[in-house]
């Protein structure tokens, strides 16, 4: 369990135990105090030694989270002060925050949101592809068999696939959405293929899934690309063992 107790920071003393995300673990927690006005508008940041003190992690993870929360726009510095919490209504960024993915509800949103944005690039390529492009996916698409004959997973190769089809709508927003949503999901993905990879017989479905994205881009039909993007994002969520309602 943490331990609280005050330590002259205006926060309660709350450290946090090893483990993965240190920094975005620090971020989340001051991103509740501001989101709670404990922390509030123009009021300034605990310096580095407290906030490392507070939270029991080095100097180096609380700049990275600060950094994050700078990022989002919930805090800026003013050279020679230091950092402090900024406006309501100065968040320039959007963010998505992923507390649990072995929460149900947690994963079906998040499928409906890789939907919603996967499915329709899908769509787009099968109509916007070039030669070239479709070289590029199908090359992807080996490189995830050959990845599975070697008895790996084919994370990366699932990723560069999916990739390689946002490239083809011929969209810079598609990719820029992919790209970030790549970040934040990339272990929803590593979790499926992972499960896929335990159980005989699933990473080969999981293949097949991949071929038919392929076969209705090769094709150029939408309507079926886009279908077969949805079938296989559902599938991923089964995979976790947890089914997507329509």
């Amino acid at each position: 369990m943490a331990r609280r107790a005050g330590n002259g920071t205006g926060l309660a003393q709350d450290v946090i135990g090893r483990g993965p995300s240190l920094a975005e673990v620090v971020a989340q927690r001051l991103r509740e105090e501001i989101a709670s006005q404990r922390l509030k508008p123009g009021e300034k940041l605990p310096t580095e030694v407290q906030l490392s003190e507070t939270f029991g992690v080095s100097r180096p993870i609380v700049r990275e989270a600060v950094g994050r929360l700078k990022h989002d726009g919930l805090v800026h510095s003013r050279q020679g002060a230091g950092a402090f919490v900024a406006e309501p209504g100065a968040v320039s960024t959007f963010r998505l925050d992923i507390a649990d993915f072995s929460n149900k509800d947690e994963i079906r949103n998040i499928v409906e949101l890789l939907m919603a944005v996967e499915a329709n690039a899908t769509a787009h390529a099968a109509v916007r592809r070039t030669d070239a492009d479709l070289a590029h996916i199908q090359a992807q698409l080996d490189a995830m068999q050959e990845a599975i004959e070697r008895g790996e997973p084919g994370v990366d190769e699932d990723v560069a696939f999916h990739r390689a089809i946002v490239e083809a709508t011929k969209n810079p927003f598609f990719r820029d959405l992919s790209d970030f949503l790549d970040r934040r999901v990339r272990s929803f993905i590593r979790t499926a293929r992972s499960n896929s990879a335990r159980l005989h017989g699933l990473t080969e479905a999981v293949q097949q899934e991949h071929q038919a994205i392929f076969e209705a881009i090769s094709r150029g039909h939408a309507a079926d690309a886009r279908a077969a993007a949805e079938a296989h994002l559902k599938n991923a969520a089964a995979r976790l063992a947890l089914y997507l309602h329509p």
